[in-house]
């Protein structure tokens, strides 16, 4: 497995997989990698002649005050465990590689990036995009792979993908899960005992909300009461930041529909955490 450092050493080693016809996957990642990282690192294995994995943390996509200092790192033990698999390579530029002094171009999908979690973290979705756009230059990906846990994430890079043309397929993973339900994240780990304990809760307050709808005895339109009521009785849950149903593509919150996103963010102390589920009906 090569380790490369720097926007050349990665376009010279796309190169030359391209050249010989291989086709390249993609797992962008911040790090702190856990078994959802790994499955879609298996995936990308399965369907491709060669994976290249992204470390980076995208200081762009963080707001003012948010856990970018503190965020998650495990260098040693992220290239230890896709050492194990058959990862390629790892693609860990530096920040002054990707923005270096005087940088001043960002990519705003406007629109699905002011939803839901954008309505909280002003700018994420432009940092997301455009450190996005700026590894599908360097990687130059058959097929890119991102985890359906971050659904609006998901929807802001196909739009960018179709609206810019990129020549690259966007697969989307299912959510991961640990054996209580919870969505695997990294930022898990910031959990106190207790919070933890009590995180299941949201990912039940979804299948419970989904198959109240699909059986008749909860309509879309009470959704967004339903999932308040059933998330404020948690005592660790400090904020609701939005919890209601949503069209799948646009992510306008919705009063009916076939197909319906439920999504929620909630914070446990200092600690955001989101979830989604997709409900046909």
């Amino acid at each position: 497995m090569e380790i490369i450092r720097s926007i050349s050493g990665m376009r010279e080693f796309s190169s030359d997989c391209l050249q010989s016809n291989k086709s390249i996957g993609l797992v962008p990642t911040m790090g702190a990698l856990h078994e959802g990282h790994l499955s879609i690192v298996r995936q990308s294995t399965e369907a491709n002649d060669i994976t290249v994995v992204s470390i980076f943390i995208n200081p762009a996509q963080f707001s003012e005050g948010e856990d970018f200092s503190r965020y998650p790192r495990d260098y040693d033990g992220d290239i230890s465990k896709l050492s194990a698999l058959s990862a390629a390579a790892v693609f860990m530029p530096e920040a002054a590689d990707i923005y270096p002094d005087g940088y001043k171009t960002y990519v705003e999908v406007r629109g699905l990036s002011e939803r839901l979690c954008g309505m909280f973290r002003p700018g994420h979705f432009t940092g997301v995009a455009t450190v996005v756009l700026k590894l599908f230059n360097a990687v130059r990906p058959t097929r890119a792979y991102f985890g359906l846990k971050d659904y609006q994430q998901c929807a802001v890079l196909k739009k960018m993908r179709d609206d810019l043309n990129l020549d690259c397929e966007i697969v989307l993973c299912p959510t991961v899960r640990e054996a209580d339900g919870l969505a695997m994240s990294s930022r898990n780990a910031y959990l106190s005992m207790e919070q933890r304990l009590d995180a299941p809760c949201i990912y039940k307050a979804l299948k419970d909300t989904g198959h109240a709808i699909k059986n008749g005895s909860l309509k879309i339109k009470d959704i967004a009461a339903k999932l308040h009521e059933t998330l404020s009785a948690v005592k660790s849950i400090t904020e609701i930041q939005y919890a209601s149903a949503y069209d799948p593509d646009t992510l306008d919150e919705i009063t009916h529909g076939a197909r319906v996103l439920i999504a929620v963010a909630v914070k446990m102390g200092a600690t955001r955490l989101i979830d989604n589920i997709v409900v046909e009906l």
